[in-house]
């Protein structure tokens, strides 16, 4: 991990003399980016590496709740933690009135190194594997989301565009529509200026097929950790302008029943050191040829893909994406060109050859599913596998019924049974995570929902 020195600090402050605030961004296991606000005097400690927080920190739930099951040894009386701010990341907020700047942070157990409750150490034990085979992996995220209407009631509502000349509200599909991005033009705006000013490669931005629902996509990176810090960043920007606009920003991964759910793409190609793409044909054909090597990687991706859901699909909510017709694979299938499927193979010139992993919500931690995308990726290379033939791209898969686990706790059991992903990701973080998604999901069922009420009340 690339730690930042004082020296940027220094620089920072003398380019930004009226910043007297700092957000420390603490990344979480569940993707969240917990937050410390210190006061100017208490820089300097943060960049000397002299500045603690609770060890417990990185391993709490949704809710902020701790949960039985992490090793007493690892944070039995809420030790302290050093945490140290990320080499690059220090940049100013522009969606607050008061000028302030922000950081994102590691848990650091040394000045390299980040200890194993940090949430990206999964995914530098797996770009370990590749560099020993001198490789490395480039990767894209595409996250979608919805923005939601400023209300009063108990339930959420897309903010919705209005037509022009009567004033009312847009219903119904309106897929990459000009008019919502003139309705949304000055949010849409301050997106793109605050990734630029927090360094956030930003590239496509359009309506999705939901009305309210939007996709945004950053560059490729060749550093699969940085992918990860920006689509976290991103989040956080998409959040904080949408409420400095005076509505807000949702990245549940189905918070409509009757609507599509979110989805966190990853787009993931392989590079030797020589620079080649080793997915690609060196004789191109149309059709392509789906080569050996991709081949094998898009096996390791089937054969990791249970024991990886809960990664993927962390809550509860997560899984009402899953079902035939609802705009989510419901199957490990694998096809070129076809976005019904679980793994795609877009269309691209052989340099770019690459997967599409279509699975994981955009509730889910991107580091983590960065780490078992790759995971599964680099476990298909070495056992070299054939996946099977591809799904023809005419087949239509809306009336498949849903193989992938469909519950949490089902989730729970296959990811702590798995037999590929603790090798790579680690057996004490593999522990910790599925004991805290277990007490989540007892936490959870053990609530009572008004839908109790509504069925059960009157009738029983």
């Amino acid at each position: 991990m690339n730690f930042a020195q004082p020296e940027e600090l220094e620089q920072f402050l003398t380019a930004n003399p009226d910043v007297h605030l700092l957000e420390v961004l603490m990344p979480d296991i569940n993707g969240l980016l917990r937050c410390n606000r210190l006061q100017r005097a208490e820089f300097d400690a943060l960049f000397a590496g002299n500045f603690s927080v609770p060890r417990t920190v990185p391993l709490l739930g949704v809710r902020g709740d701790l949960y039985d099951g992490v090793p007493q040894s690892e944070i039995g009386g809420d030790p302290d933690q050093i945490i140290r701010p990320i080499a690059g990341t220090l940049a100013r907020v522009p969606w607050y009135a008061t000028p302030m700047a922000q950081v994102l942070t590691g848990f650091a157990r040394s000045e390299e190194h980040i200890e194993w409750l940090d949430p990206r150490s999964p995914l530098l034990r797996v770009l370990e594997r590749y560099a020993a085979n001198g490789l490395r992996p480039t990767v894209v995220t595409e996250l979608e989301f919805y923005l939601l209407a400023n209300g009063d009631g108990a339930r959420p509502a897309p903010l919705l565009g209005k037509i022009p000349g009567i004033g009312q509200r847009q219903e119904g599909i309106q897929y990459c529509m000009p008019d919502d991005l003139f309705d949304c033009d000055d949010f849409l705006n301050d997106v793109r200026t605050a990734c630029e000013i927090q360094s956030v490669p930003l590239t496509a931005i359009h309506s999705e097929f939901s009305p309210g629902q939007w996709e945004i996509n950053t560059h490729h990176q060749d550093d699969a950790v940085t992918a990860g810090n920006h689509a976290l960043l991103l989040r956080r920007i998409v959040k904080g302008v949408a409420r400095r606009h005076g509505f807000g920003a949702t990245f549940m991964a189905k918070p409509f029943a009757e609507l599509a759910g979110s989805g966190l793409h990853i787009h993931a190609s392989v590079y030797d050191a020589d620079g080649n793409n080793i997915f690609a044909d060196p004789d191109p054909v149309d059709p392509p040829r789906l080569m050996p090597k991709l081949r094998h990687a898009v096996a390791g991706l089937g054969d990791t893909i249970d024991q990886a859901m809960l990664l993927f699909a962390p809550n509860p909510n997560s899984y009402r994406r899953f079902k035939a017709g609802a705009f989510a694979p419901s199957g490990a299938s694998w096809g070129y060109d076809h976005r019904e499927v679980a793994l795609r193979i877009p269309r691209a010139t052989e340099s770019n050859r690459r997967i599409e992993h279509r699975i994981a919500g955009a509730d889910a931690n991107p580091h983590l599913v960065l780490a078992a995308v790759l995971a599964g990726m680099h476990a298909g290379t070495k056992r070299q596998r054939d996946p099977g033939e591809p799904i023809p791209r005419e087949a239509d898969l809306s009336e498949n019924s849903t193989t992938l686990p469909t519950r949490l706790d089902r989730a729970i059991t296959l990811f702590r049974e798995g037999d590929i992903l603790p090798d790579y990701l680690g057996q004490m973080f593999v522990d910790a995570y599925a004991a805290i998604r277990q007490g989540e999901s007892d936490h959870y069922h053990g609530e009572i929902p008004d839908l109790d009420y509504q069925w059960f009340l009157r009738a029983l």
